[in-house]
């Protein structure tokens, strides 16, 4: 049955209006609202998870105070971490949680609320089997909660259809760094920044995505490196480059067998590194040589003379890292793109050593440990494959069942998404994750959602998904419960419980076991904290790639955070992975990955003629169900704006603030024109942190990569028109 979304005004009745409230002389006046305690704990944000102390008074956050101690950030925030203590004591906190009725949702009880999602998947699952439910998990839990999710799913449920929303961000890079080391995660330390000669920083606007890293590129250039900056817009980051190379949307990975092309043409590659160390070099030198810069040139925008500066710089540098992120990984050839970035740092021998390395730039709050331990489909505790036969045994001992009762690999998010939308899939049940908003083609999602027999939202706020929700279960934010998250470097971080959860409200984790226990699974959940939790995942993870079994809650905050893989007690942890060149494939060989060019699934043509790319701004986070309540943030940059070139704009009649209509092959949307001399003139850019008609997801298309599963958001093909019509600002024609 269809399920509409629910009416604003009935659900300002149920959790209060959208308000952005603050006392006279605001939150941290000490003269109205003195702290009774000082927290030292992490922003609840993006994967920098810079150290904070957050101030509690009568058991509400209301204020911070800067940690600088911490050694990532040394006291640093950017307007997020400033603002993030705002969200706890905000007016739209779900209280408790809401069941739909015939008339919209009503305020019930725990007991009846767990009782029916109970039932529901029961009827549900004795009628078209185990995998008829399906579960969502998000990379901003904490891994004990990521964790659990997984074992919940596969062992509470016995699904295979488990996945998360960090199947919208890391998992093309994590594909190609398991494909090239055996292993997925950044192998350096931020501490290695300042030491390299060379980085390169590729599809990653660095000043608004990841702020703090920005400081760690100032002091690469202090101390004498060179900044070369790829993207097809001049970002904040590129503001003090050396060198940028303004790539056409969607043809990255000519421009990096270009660049490997002049490394191998001049002679510049390191063969010694080469013989020893890796396996696959001949294939891909063989198969970049027709891609000269100036044939790469012609394809990708980027004028030859650029190419081969960065291919010198890069190449004669005695230590180079690069850096990329969304940019390169939200692509139909996302893995590619990567592998190709590997591929030029193994041909240099750049791994292993200080300043030295090919680096991801993690992009939500604990999309490092949310993607080891179990929430990802294909994947189990200690970043074992879910297909390996061994691990298999060893997590199926840890959990105490057989190891054939572990279900074999599901969908991924957006294969979960298409089996809900063809019926294939029945149920949902979601946390941290808001796939209205966040998976392309919004209309395709909203259509599934509706088409569903079942969904179970867990939030603590009243997301857009959360509209089409059977039940909705008010859970927890990040300071109101105790856990590890493990931050960009690899560095697993204490998450201190500050709070608790407002009235009604409950910490996530119980919600999982108590519907567990429903299910009549008490025995594999027998949790009375996270601290129990994180103990078996512990054990769990021991002898996988993502070992966590010597890191304890003391030992990380004795260090300030243990990178792993800690494999021991006594084990310090592991600031700087491959050194002495040992990578984690069997052989300790790196493996060259071919990286063969595909094209967009969304081509540009004379009807659609202009590249639509997306991405985030500073004062936002993701679908923005946190960040567009905190009125400060909001007010940074309140609507989603069109951003276009002035030749593009004089073409089509176009002056800044002017309304612009954006056509692709799903829809139409209008919004207002930023008109700016820093994006390529075939490309326009809209970020992505808006819901309904400000929803740039409602013109982006459903391609993903074959391997990764990741959607395409950074390429699409539109056409563009202006209109005097703001009425149909941010909507669809």
């Amino acid at each position: 049955m269809a399920k509409p979304p629910i009416p604003l005004p009935q659900l300002i009745e149920l959790y209060g209006p959208h308000l952005n409230y603050e006392p006279p002389g605001g939150w941290q006046d000490e003269s109205i609202h003195p702290a009774d305690k000082l927290v030292k704990t992490h922003c609840c944000f993006c994967g920098q998870q810079c150290g904070i102390q957050l101030k509690v008074r009568d058991d509400q956050v209301i204020g911070f105070e800067p940690w600088e101690d911490f050694p990532f950030n040394r006291g640093m925030l950017c307007p997020k971490g400033v603002k993030r203590y705002m969200q706890n004591n905000h007016t739209d906190r779900l209280l408790g949680p809401l069941l739909r009725t015939d008339n919209g949702f009503n305020a019930t009880t725990w007991d009846e609320a767990l009782d029916f999602t109970v039932k529901r998947i029961r009827e549900i699952q004795e009628k078209y089997g185990k995998d008829s439910v399906a579960v969502y998990g998000g990379a901003s839990l904490t891994t004990e909660k990521a964790y659990l999710v997984g074992k919940f799913a596969r062992v509470a449920l016995g699904t295979k259809h488990i996945d998360y929303n960090g199947r919208l961000c890391m998992v093309s890079a994590g594909t190609a760094y398991k494909l090239a080391f055996g292993v997925d995660r950044s192998p350096n330390p931020w501490e290695d920044i300042p030491k390299a000669e060379v980085v390169m920083i590729t599809g990653s606007n660095t000043a608004e995505c990841s702020p703090i890293t920005t400081e760690y590129i100032w002091r690469m250039k202090d101390n004498g490196g060179k900044l070369i900056v790829v993207d097809p817009r001049m970002t904040p980051i590129s503001r003090n480059n050396d060198l940028y190379l303004p790539v056409r949307p969607g043809m990255d990975v000519i421009l990096y067998m270009s660049i490997l092309n002049v490394i191998l043409r001049e002679g510049l590659h390191k063969q010694d590194f080469i013989d020893a160390h890796t396996i696959g070099f001949a294939e891909v030198a063989e198969s970049v040589k027709q891609y000269t810069p100036e044939v790469a040139a012609d394809v990708t925008g980027v004028p030859p003379a650029a190419i081969e500066k960065a291919a010198l710089w890069l190449g004669n540098a005695g230590a180079a890292m690069i850096l990329h992120a969304r940019g390169v990984e939200h692509q139909s050839k996302g893995v590619e793109n990567c592998s190709a970035l590997i591929n030029i740092c193994l041909a240099t021998g750049n791994f292993g050593r200080e300043g030295a390395g090919c680096v991801m730039i993690t992009g939500q709050g604990n999309g490092q440990g949310g993607r080891e331990h179990g929430q990802k489909c294909d994947q189990l505790p200690g970043q074992r494959s879910i297909d390996d036969p061994d691990g298999r045994a060893h997590v199926a001992s840890v959990w105490g069942i057989e190891p054939d009762e572990i279900p074999t690999a599901g969908y991924s998010a957006m294969e979960i998404m298409s089996a809900l939308h063809s019926g294939e899939i029945k149920a949902l049940v979601s946390i941290c994750f808001n796939p209205v908003i966040s998976l392309p083609h919004a209309e395709f999602t909203k259509e599934a959602l509706e088409k569903a027999e079942f969904v179970c939202i867990i939030d603590p706020f009243m997301s857009e998904t959360a509209h089409y929700a059977d039940v909705v279960l008010a859970g927890s934010l990040q300071e109101e419960d105790e856990g590890v998250v493990a931050n960009v470097e690899g560095r697993v971080l204490h998450i201190q419980k500050c709070v608790n959860p407002p009235k009604d409200a409950r910490v996530d984790w119980t919600i999982f076991v108590d519907i567990a226990k429903r299910l009549g699974r008490e025995k594999h959940f027998d949790y009375h904290s996270s601290r129990e939790i994180f103990d078996e995942l512990r054990e769990a993870s021991r002898g996988g790639h993502a070992d966590y079994y010597g890191i304890t809650y003391e030992k990380i905050d004795k260090q300030m955070g243990v990178f792993w893989p800690c494999p021991t007690l006594d084990h310090p942890g592991t600031p700087r992975l491959f050194e002495n060149a040992k990578f984690f494939h069997k052989d300790g060989k790196a493996r060259f990955m071919l990286t063969p060019y595909r094209e967009s699934g969304d081509p540009v043509n004379n009807e659609f003629p202009i590249y639509l790319t997306t991405g985030r701004v500073v004062s936002q986070y993701l679908s923005g169900t946190q960040t567009r309540r905190i009125g400060a943030l909001v007010d940074m940059y309140p609507e989603p704006r069109l951003e276009i070139h002035p030749r593009l704009a004089k073409q089509h009649g176009i002056a800044d603030g002017d309304w612009v209509t954006v056509t692709t092959r799903r829809t139409s949307a209008t919004f207002k024109a930023m008109v700016v001399k820093t994006i390529r003139p075939d490309t326009v850019f809209v970020p992505y942190h808006w819901p309904g008609k400000k929803s740039i997801n409602q013109l982006t298309h459903r391609t993903i990569d074959p391997r990764s599963k990741i959607p395409e958001y950074k390429v699409s093909a539109c056409r563009i028109a202006k209109t005097t019509d703001s009425s149909t600002e941010g909507g669809s024609q």
